[in-house]
């Protein structure tokens, strides 16, 4: 339920702050350096496959999964280049062959989706996990109640597999076959080698490997942004400004560079929701401004600690 507070609709003047400052020009240069970083990293992990003990490459194709889910997000959200055909199919390298993930997917459920009803209950389906047990329209599940703390956390170690199994069902359902095609050719590119340069134990191991850190490293990181926040019925956001909606359903993370790298750029959720195209590289700085924005205004500004946001998850699971 949202409680009584005003906020003065004043995003236009927080947007020409951002702006003047030069925090909303996309980078193409520096996000094609990435891309071409990622890229070239993931070829020398699987041409020298063989040179590395298993869990370590694990770990390292999880890194460079990481920056993939990171990169396809950013792109997808046009933070790299200004047109949006260009960018999704800039993205497939990475959602596709990668990751086996479909940029189509991804666009609708988050671009689409979750930004536009950011926390509404009966719009925004990042906010419906566990039966609703992070809104007020939570389900009444006596398993659920029993197991509740098990399957959510639990779940946080196989989320990698679940968004390649939402993918899937997406693209088949929709008749996406040239993006499916793009999908299956992520298995013999990515294992298929492995496989060939490593054999089929050191493939387990490093597959076993890359999704206990990879599913955990994304579930914790996506988590913090909404779950245990403030969540709307569509009657109650109707009268809702943009700016409202985005800052009253989002929690950003304190921390400097190195959150903001772990997080890839998604501990300034309230500024990322704000400014969906503004580039991760940028959202510290447009943080700082958006915080002094809301001081002045005396405008609710949510933030905590990653381990505070991880209690405040916990504390809501509780209500169920």
């Amino acid at each position: 339920m949202s409680t009584l507070i005003t906020y003065p609709d004043k995003f236009d003047e927080l947007k020409a702050q951002v702006r003047e400052a030069g925090l909303l020009k996309r980078v193409p240069v520096r996000g094609t350096i990435e891309m071409i970083a990622v890229l070239l990293c993931v070829i020398a992990a699987l041409v020298t496959a063989p040179l590395w003990n298993p869990i370590l490459l694990g770990m390292f194709l999880t890194l460079l999964f990481t920056r993939s889910v990171f990169v396809s997000h950013d792109v997808l959200h046009t933070q790299y280049f200004k047109n949006k055909s260009l960018s999704k199919k800039l993205s497939y390298p990475f959602s596709a062959l990668i990751l086996s993930n479909s940029s189509s997917w991804w666009d609708y459920k988050h671009n689409v989706n979750h930004h536009t009803y950011c926390n509404i209950i009966d719009k925004d389906e990042d906010i419906r996990a566990l039966d609703n047990a992070f809104t007020s329209n939570r389900g009444d599940s006596p398993f659920i109640k029993k197991y509740k703390y098990l399957i959510f956390w639990g779940s946080m170690f196989f989320m990698f597999p679940a968004f390649i199994a939402q993918s899937y069902k997406f693209v088949i359902k929709r008749k996406l076959w040239g993006e499916f095609a793009l999908m299956l050719m992520h298995w013999p590119l990515i294992w298929g080698t492995l496989f060939y340069q490593v054999g089929a134990l050191n493939t387990l191991i490093v597959a076993l490997t890359l999704n206990f850190v990879l599913s955990p490293w994304l579930a914790f990181g996506f988590i913090t942004n909404h779950l245990g926040c403030e969540t709307f019925t569509e009657e109650e956001a109707k009268d809702f400004s943009w700016m409202e909606l985005q800052m009253r359903g989002s929690r950003s993370l304190k921390g400097g560079f190195l959150v903001h790298w772990f997080y890839g750029g998604l501990n300034t959720q309230i500024e990322h929701h704000l400014f969906p195209k503004a580039p991760r590289f940028s959202l510290l700085k447009v943080q700082k401004i958006t915080k002094d924005f809301a001081k002045k205004y005396n405008i609710p500004y949510f933030e905590t600690t990653p381990v505070v946001a991880y209690i405040q998850i916990n504390n809501a699971l509780k209500e169920y």
